[in-house]
């Protein structure tokens, strides 16, 4: 800037005069919430997985979606006798009415010398500890960046998880005699995201979140604000939840909560509560520019995100419409989009009688107000189940699959529309078949809400396009190409 100090096209003639421009530019770019860093997308550069049906990555994944395949399956035997906790008749105590669910296998493998850790500490950590391990490797490996680069960096760890049912069989119902030193550690929840930074030697926040349901939808918001104030600037961020003891089924069912075949039926009048399922999501996020800046491959990125409450509901599980609202309204302002710019929400969607109208309505008169286009909407909870802690970044995962195959995938379990939905009201529609992804600028909402009353939306847009790096010698001229691989 000139010493002159142009401002708006005036000069001002006095330090009191350019004081006062200053001050009223700034608060005209605070009320219309621009702010470049507040405001700069986040990349998406790696993502990892472990999900029902065998799912061990992205590809798989999407796999997995597009297929329309039912991974509906048994309670694995490896985790309790079902027969002995298993009654029809809804609310009898000490009893679960369902059978089937989504599961993941193998969860009782693992290496421990991988990470330098002894068998006999292996033994005692909480598998969930074992599969973000595994998961975060995993995604850094999807991004390309080697754990060993992350020494001494500003690299954050973001990760929701809530049940304690390890911990609860080794402490809690155990002699007290057999308590040492490692079952006490595993039972400490906020190590699960501390193990990550210390296996990797970073320094950025190492952070685990419980808000129910929403939780790693949260992680991402949070890594999201840590990445654009700088405390990060390497993120780590999704969720865990493995169902390992009959304790939790046997409280869901008593809530009446649970879908009695164990499918969630999202949308659909037959909907009767959600299928319980379990896996693990993590993602790698980075500031936009720095992305671009290192030559990372950016998947998708993170336009912009909101976490509200739903205060004083009718209960304190009960969702609430005017929270999701004004949620909705705060994620779009944290974007800088119009309502009409989403294409696609992939909603909480539990399949419940009472959540999913709820639901409906209030993304309906929130981003269908004017809309002449028609707006998507779809549930991953129907393909896999509901997964906890673990849920919303299951559903994040699945919008930026769909943005890199530039398809909508088909949903599930829907054939009669819930009566409760007034579905001719408003331009919605349910992708009953694989859905062309069209338009040069793809937005989706993600929603997540948990049990706890926290509401997180997170909206998801395409990657922009790659920048051209200068020209160097490029490999397509070589005779000859070196390639290198490597191996723990």
């Amino acid at each position: 800037m000139s010493k002159e100090m142009w401002l708006d096209g005036c000069r001002p003639k006095t330090l009191e005069d350019a004081n006062a421009q200053i001050v009223r530019l700034q608060d005209e770019l605070a009320a219309r919430g621009i702010d470049e860093t507040s405001r700069e997308p986040i990349a998406i550069i790696g993502m990892g997985c472990r999900y029902p049906g065998g799912v061990r990555n992205p590809d798989e994944f999407w796999n997995l979606l597009s297929s329309g395949q039912d991974i509906l399956n048994d309670i694995p035997g490896t985790r309790w006798n079902v027969d002995e906790y298993y009654d029809p008749e809804i609310t009898v105590p000490g009893k679960m009415y369902v059978r089937q669910g989504y599961f993941l296998d193998d969860i009782d493998k693992f290496d421990p010398q991988f990470f330098g850790l002894s068998p006999r500490e292996a033994e005692s950590l909480d598998p969930q500890q074992r599969l973000v391990m595994e998961v975060s490797w995993e995604t850094l490996e999807h991004a390309g960046i080697p754990p060993t680069s992350l020494k001494g960096e500003k690299t954050g760890v973001f990760i929701g998880q809530y049940w304690d049912d390890y911990s609860s069989q080794r402490i809690y119902s155990a002699d007290n005699r057999e308590i040492d030193r490692y079952a006490q550690l595993s039972a400490l929840r906020g190590l699960t995201a501390g193990r990550i930074c210390h296996i990797l030697d970073s320094r950025g926040p190492a952070i685990q979140l419980d808000t129910a349901c929403s939780s790693s939808s949260l992680a991402v918001h949070l890594a999201c604000q840590s990445l654009r104030n700088g405390e990060s600037n390497l993120a780590l961020a999704g969720g865990v939840s493995l169902v390992l003891a009959p304790e939790h089924l046997i409280g869901i069912c008593q809530m009446t909560a649970l879908s009695p075949d164990g499918r969630c039926k999202t949308f659909d009048s037959s909907a009767n509560g959600f299928g319980q399922g379990e896996g693990c999501g993590i993602i790698a996020l980075k500031r936009l520019s720095d992305a671009q800046s290192n030559g990372d491959t950016v998947l998708a990125v993170v336009q912009g995100s909101a976490a509200n409450h739903d205060g004083q509901a009718r209960t304190v599980t009960t969702p609430s419409g005017p929270a999701q609202r004004a949620m909705l309204r705060d994620a779009l302002a944290d974007a800088g989009l119009k309502a009409d710019q989403i294409d696609f929400v992939e909603t909480h969607g539990t399949g419940t009688p009472l959540g999913d109208p709820i639901e409906v309505s209030a993304i309906a008169r929130v981003l269908c107000e004017n809309r002449t286009t028609p707006l998507y909407l779809g549930a991953v909870k129907a393909n896999i189940g509901h997964l906890d802690s673990a849920a919303g970044i299951a559903g994040l995962m699945k919008v930026v699959v769909s943005l890199q195959h530039e398809t909508i995938p088909l949903h599930l379990n829907f054939s009669e529309p819930n009566r409760h939905i007034p579905w001719d009201e408003w331009p919605i529609k349910i992708p009953m078949e694989n859905t062309a992804w069209e338009g040069n600028e793809r937005f989706a909402g993600v929603s997540a809400f948990g049990m706890s009353g926290t509401n997180v939306h997170l909206i998801i847009g395409q990657a922009p396009e790659p920048i051209k790096q200068s020209q160097q010698q490029s490999a397509d001229n070589r005779s000859e190409q070196l390639l290198t691989l490597s191996a723990k």
